[in-house]
């Protein structure tokens, strides 16, 4: 998981990108939110993006981003 931040507003107020990648499968889900977005948000998007795909995960390894580490 990383996040690309500091991209133009788009029209739905979002102003980065949340990359998470399969390290198995290789597939990338690239899903845009806001700087601002809390844990809590970020999981409820987590469940609805990736476990409704792909189940949960085994691991996740992140980019030690203070929203997850605090």
């Amino acid at each position: 998981m990383d996040f690309v931040s500091g991209l133009p507003l788009m029209p739905t107020k979002k102003d980065s990108i949340w990359v998470i990648v399969d390290r198995l499968a290789k597939p990338a889900h690239c899903i845009p939110v806001r700087t601002d977005y809390s844990l809590q948000k970020l999981a409820k998007l987590y469940m609805a993006e990736i476990v409704r795909l792909h189940g949960v995960s085994v691991s996740i390894i992140s980019d030690r981003d203070p929203r997850f580490t605090s």
